[in-house]
């Protein structure tokens, strides 16, 4: 079935779905009026939530709704040309995406964003903002930072409002608050490097700041108030000045005094509950199954509070289930924090999210959970080609409406993102140069400095011959690629591709290098001297400028400026690396001393930071 255009009648439509069909209308061929040229559609509100069909019959359609979401998605079903008939038992089904990791959605490119999860039956969003939005009287928070006003935050509520999806504020108090506490106006109210200090009037003053701000902008009641991984609560100035403390104590004091600010704003909060978790266990494991919570830890937690259980890394359904029955034990309902794997990603990881996200719904409709969102990370830099993440979010979806079919998903996606599913989901592989098994990742390739090649050297006491098969599987990637130059309405495929081509030839200079040093082939190292370090350069600046393009059309600009630096430093080191090839040509130096440094066996890892640019920690 094919589908020109869709045509609503304002008399014969329930007046709560006229904001999302206007909405819609912005993009898509949705258009109130009398069919013309395509297909006139009729919605019809059923009495039970969470249900919708779509039936179609000569030039007509019909529509059954159970809520806004559910409306709006079997418009995405019509504009897909297809028909359903569907329920789920998510009363919320939404998204987290990480805006404090550099890369700040511009107001614009996020309302297309909502426009697209409307349609596949999101009705919840958050937006994960550290310090990432301005705070009267704060001028060094969010400073340089893209942080959102005031004004932009109520835009994006009321927009999502009018496709019936919830915003949901989504801060810290607590932890994880690195960027604000490193300035020295908020020395006042530091613990550790990223944790608050407990117990400093301080400390209270700017959280209520911040919780009236979010009671301000956005209409929802609700407010996701973090406090997770502070594995060294208590332990930097708070000892100092007040001694040792059960963790657990310190814990729950604190979120029962950020509990009360949360009720004076009128808004019920929720926080991520790995830390009753963590402190329950010798090793600080969120997932170890011999963690003990004592039963007056359990008395305090207070009981306005909601936890969310985060796991995106278990691939057993088994174990989600064992997790969720250990939530309720704690007297909670859990909200289901899955995860869509973009971070420390230059690709949406297609086989990690589904082998991650199946589990966690199939173990979530099995226990009935009403509220699941799939976090969107930014670890290391947010250099994910975010806009890829939606094939995964489309897919999702699917799943947490009963539908496992890839021909599905990819005409659902097609028609509401203009993209190829297939590519999407090749360049996912990106991820794993030497296969899904592998432990080598693929954007470590790419930040590694081609001159010391910490990672280089890590990856061959995995594999030796890591290398060949890493180009073999990226090439046969690539040509597997329908058009990618046409695959550009969301997601640049393009980009994708060109990524893989940089990184192909990446690793065929460094083994050109290495043979050539090895050989002291002084006509090879002249022409990677004269030639290939200079291509490689040129290769990264054209790299460097699909990057910009692609920052630049979805964030705000703060950010990228770490992007630039990564990659122009390595243009840098590939003109080091001509020079130093020439003074070893010439005799000035008798060797090239990275290059004659053992290989020690100790596989690595992590972030550009910490392990690949360089052997030392002050960069």
């Amino acid at each position: 079935m094919s589908i020109k255009k869709i045509y609503w009648s304002k008399q014969d439509t329930p007046v709560e779905l006229h904001s999302m069909l206007s909405a819609l209308a912005e993009e898509y061929p949705v258009a109130q009026g009398k069919s013309k040229d395509g297909i006139q559609v009729k919605f019809i509100k059923s009495k039970t939530a969470g249900c919708s069909a779509v039936s179609c019959k000569s030039g007509a359609a019909t529509i059954e709704y159970g809520g806004v979401s559910m409306a709006s998605r079997a418009v995405g079903t019509l504009l897909a040309g297809l028909e359903s008939k569907e329920s789920t038992v998510f009363k919320s089904l939404g998204i987290m995406l990480d805006c404090s990791r550099n890369a700040v959605m511009t107001v614009r490119h996020f309302k297309k964003w909502l426009r697209q999860l409307a349609l596949m039956g999101y009705n919840q969003a958050m937006l994960y903002t550290e310090d990432t939005y301005k705070l009267p009287d704060e001028p060094y928070f969010g400073y340089m930072r893209g942080a959102y006003t005031e004004a932009e935050l109520k835009e994006i509520d009321a927009y999502a409002a009018s496709l019936g999806i919830e915003m949901i504020a989504c801060i810290q108090t607590l932890g994880h608050l690195e960027q604000i506490l490193r300035w020295a106006p908020y020395a006042v109210i530091k613990d550790t490097a990223g944790v608050m200090l407990v117990d400093e009037a301080e400390t209270y003053k700017l959280i209520e700041k911040m919780i009236a701000l979010w009671g301000r902008v956005f209409g929802s009641r609700r407010i996701h108030i973090g406090m997770d991984e502070t594995h060294d609560l208590g332990r930097g100035r708070f000892m100092d000045k007040f001694g040792y403390e059960r963790g657990f104590e310190i814990f729950n004091r604190h979120l029962d005094t950020v509990a009360k600010i949360c009720k004076k704003y009128k808004l019920k909060p929720m926080i991520w509950s790995d830390m009753y978790f963590r402190m329950g266990n010798k090793d600080l494991n969120y997932y170890a199954k011999d963690t003990v919570i004592p039963d007056d830890v359990k008395a305090k937690i207070p009981k306005s509070v909601d936890l969310v259980y985060w796991d995106y890394y278990h691939k057993d359904k088994d174990f989600y289930v064992d997790w969720i029955r250990r939530h309720r034990d704690l007297g909670y309902e859990p909200l289901m924090g899955s995860g869509v794997w973009t971070w420390s990603r230059l690709w949406y990881d297609h086989q990690l999210s589904l082998d991650t996200v199946k589990p966690c719904i199939e173990a979530c409709l099995e226990e009935k959970v009403n509220e699941l969102f799939f976090t969107l990370w930014g670890d290391d830099g947010a250099y994910c080609e975010y806009d890829s993440v939606l094939a995964g979010l489309c897919k999702a979806a699917e799943l947490a409406y009963g539908c496992d079919c890839d021909e599905v998903a990819g005409k659902k996606f097609a028609a509401i993102c203009s993209g190829n599913y297939k590519n999407y989901v090749t360049l996912g592989a990106i991820q794993y140069p030497c296969g899904a098994e592998s432990t080598i990742p693929g954007q470590v390739l790419l930040w590694d400095d081609p001159l010391i090649g910490i990672n280089w050297n890590n990856n061959l006491t995995i594999n030796p011959r890591w290398a060949d098969l890493a180009i073999k599987n990226y090439r046969k990637m690539i040509a597997s690629l329908e058009s990618p130059g046409k695959d550009n309405k969301n997601a640049d495929v393009s980009h994708g591709k060109l990524l893989a081509e940089t990184l192909i030839m990446k690793m065929e200079f460094r083994q050109a290098m290495l043979k050539a040093y090895a050989r002291k082939n002084k006509k090879e190292l002249a022409n990677i001297s004269k030639v290939m370090a200079p291509a490689m350069a040129k290769a990264l600046k054209k790299l460097l400028k699909s990057f910009r393009t692609q920052w630049m059309r979805r964030n705000k600009p703060f950010g990228f400026e770490v992007i630039q630096l990564r990659l122009n430093t390595q243009i840098g080191r590939y003109e080091e690396i001509a020079v130093r090839i020439n003074e070893f040509l010439d005799g000035s130096i008798s060797g090239i001393a990275e290059l004659d440094e053992p290989v020690p066996n100790i596989p690595g890892g992590g972030h550009w930071s910490r392990f690949f640019m360089s052997g030392s920690t002050i960069i």
